[in-house]
């Protein structure tokens, strides 16, 4: 096997600054790197980093990857992210396995699941 660890995660976009700094205001991570063609913010333990890539073009379908963030009111969260930029894409009805889909100001989808 393989000696990897798991470390980054890169969302491709038109403005890595002002998308970085949505996501940061969303996460609470902090910056780390700003540039025009890359920025990256970093959890506050350090053991995780989201980075945003400038692309050419523009995002035209669903993610193939997306990222799941645990919230103990989804639907509060879900709210409180409309109120700053994120679109409402999915609401799941299964009681079963409650969790919203919300896309962020450049269209990235993302999940909001019931968790603590």
């Amino acid at each position: 096997m393989v000696d990897v660890r798991f470390r980054e995660v890169v969302i491709d976009c038109a403005d890595p600054p002002t998308l970085a700094k949505w996501w940061s205001d969303f996460t609470g991570y902090a910056p780390r790197t700003t540039r025009d063609d890359w920025s990256t913010i970093e959890s506050p333990d350090k053991a995780m980093i989201i980075g945003f890539q400038k692309v050419p073009e523009g995002k035209v379908v669903k993610n193939r990857v997306h990222l799941d963030f645990r919230a103990a009111d989804e639907e509060a969260t879900a709210r409180e992210l409309e109120a700053i930029g994120a679109t409402r894409r999915w609401v799941s009805e299964d009681p079963e396995d409650p969790f919203v889909v919300l896309a962020d100001p450049e269209g990235n989808e993302f999940c909001l699941i019931r968790g603590r």
